[in-house]
């Protein structure tokens, strides 16, 4: 600096770097800390209600991370002050009384008394340690309470197959998707479409039901394809079009239901408004939706002061406020106890019913997706099994993954034998059937409710069977059936019948063998 004569050695400004340069790094770290925690989810819903980025980070991460910034600014003023300087602050510059620990070591290291430095480098080091060890021990215990507290106030209250192939109109009114994501270790190839009548993706876990609305939200990007809503293309591969989020005009409900928890349910409600609407429409609308969704009375509340159930329903409310073109559910009812669960589910298929717009609705249960959705898309690692009426997925399941997903329990592998005819070879047993079947068949099934005991060994499909064990529920009895022969331990079984238990009172006391049937027509 000396040949532009400017010096900043003994000068304001020199104190001003030195400070900058050793508190600058904690109170960045520090900060960042603070948005890193804010829930993603937060964000992406944010997105999918219409919010730009900028309004993202001033009325979402900004508030959720003004307590970490506060804690990095205190924390950098504490490290830019230093340990000289609170010293100074805090007990003058009294030689021999106010000496720091660092000058201590240092004049000891100077005097050549190793023993005192060893000592003052110990103490320093156990202070260090044991303030680390008490604010975590504190965090711990801070948190074990919030949750214990949250706790008690709320506790009570074919595999290979290839995707359909499609043809998407841009003019067409529904949703058409058509695409591929391609992952280190998942491949998800899915197509199909819908209008106005809700469809559900039925699958287990990994099977991509999630994933597949998070490509059409916006959220993720698919590796190639197409997605088109009412004749909007969202994503083009081809034609390298794709929509930001808050420009699909998709309502996204996820699991955890990501309310915004400094928003009161007003205020998340209105979040997903229409934007330059009047103060007076903003009200109509938002007492509109209480009314719609029975929260009447909790406009001023915030979502930790909620129930599971009133969460849920004002996360619908929010994103049915934003007026979607598609609605996407994501296990709405995961979280909740049967009993609720079942109250939701069937709020649910009333709001649905009044909704406009393309509804999907993922889920693993079974019951959930027959009572909501009038069809139904199975996903198997990934890939696209069976899209059809619920009925008919029910009824005539493709593969045995398709087959366990609608509850059926008992399968063997076969042999064809004839048109009409199979057997069963995990059960040393023919069976007839009553629809045609084909040399490509693989296994048969049948479903534990179907399975009927009688005393007419004569009857086609009956067989002898033995009782292996059994397992209680409230209203049915399932039986663990060996045929033609008697079982040798709990574990060696062929198949699993499901009874009720006024059936199971006249059955249990009869002598074996007994004999269980099933009708041609229940055999898949």
């Amino acid at each position: 600096m000396e040949p532009l004569d400017f010096s900043i050695v003994f000068t304001w400004y020199g104190a001003a770097i030195a400070a900058t340069v050793v508190s600058f790094p904690l109170m960045y770290k520090t900060a960042l800390g603070a948005f890193e925690q804010i829930d993603t989810n937060l964000l992406r819903v944010a997105r999918t209600l219409g919010a730009t980025e900028v309004a993202i980070f001033w009325r979402i991460s900004l508030p959720l991370a003004v307590p970490g910034i506060i804690a990095a600014t205190t924390l950098a003023f504490a490290r830019a002050l230093g340990e000289f300087g609170a010293t100074l602050m805090l007990a003058g510059n009294i030689p021999g009384q106010t000496q720091t620990i660092p000058m201590a070591i240092y004049f000891a290291v100077e005097a050549g008394a190793m023993d005192e430095t060893w000592f003052w480098a110990i103490a320093i080091m156990v202070i260090s340690f044991s303030g680390i060890i008490a604010v975590s021990y504190w965090q711990e215990v801070t948190e074990n309470k919030r949750q214990g507290g949250r706790g008690e106030q709320w506790g009570q209250g074919g595999h290979g197959r290839e995707s359909f192939s499609l043809s998407v109109p841009d003019s067409a009114v529904g949703l058409f998707v058509d695409i591929e994501k391609r992952l280190p270790s998942f491949h998800l190839k899915v197509s199909f479409n819908t209008n106005e009548q809700p469809l559900g993706l039925l699958g287990g876990s990994g099977a991509g039901k999630s994933m597949s609305l998070r490509c059409i939200a916006g959220i993720e990007t698919p590796t190639r394809g197409r997605i088109v809503l009412n004749g909007r293309v969202l994503f083009d591969s081809e034609q390298r079009i794709n929509l930001p989020s808050r420009d699909r005009r998709i309502g996204f409900l996820v699991q955890n239901y990501a309310l915004f928890p400094h928003m009161s349910v007003a205020q998340n409600i209105a979040f997903g408004l229409p934007k330059g609407l009047s103060a007076l429409n903003i009200r109509a609308l938002l007492e509109e939706q209480l009314i719609a969704m029975q929260l009447e009375g909790l406009g001023s509340r915030y979502p930790h002061q909620l129930s599971g159930g009133q969460q849920q329903r004002v996360a619908l409310a929010r994103a049915l406020a934003s007026q979607p073109e598609a609605l996407l559910l994501d296990e709405p009812f995961s979280a909740l106890d049967t009993h609720l669960r079942s109250q939701l589910e069937q709020q649910m298929t009333e709001t649905l019913a009044d909704y406009q717009g393309v509804t999907l609705f993922v889920t693993h249960n079974m019951e959930e997706a027959y009572q909501i959705c009038p069809s139904l898309l199975a996903l198997e690692h990934g890939l696209a099994v069976h899209y059809g009426s619920k009925y008919d997925i029910f009824e005539h399941p493709t593969t045995v993954g398709v087959a366990q997903l609608t509850g059926c329990k008992n399968f063997s592998r076969v042999v064809f034998e004839s048109s009409n005819q199979v057997q069963a070879v995990d059960w040393a047993c023919s069976l007839q059937v009553i629809e045609p079947i084909n040399s490509e068949l693989s296994h048969v099934g049948i479903r534990a409710h179907q399975i009927i005991f009688t005393n007419d060994s004569s009857q086609v499909n009956t067989f002898p069977c033995w009782l292996a064990q059994t397992v209680e529920t409230p209203h049915r009895m399932t039986l663990f059936l060996k045929l033609h022969s008697a079982s040798n331990s709990h574990q060696d079984y062929h198949l699993q019948a499901e009874v009720f238990k006024e059936k199971w009172a006249t059955i249990k006391d009869e002598p074996f063998p007994w004999y269980s049937g099933y009708q041609s027509s229940a055999v898949h």
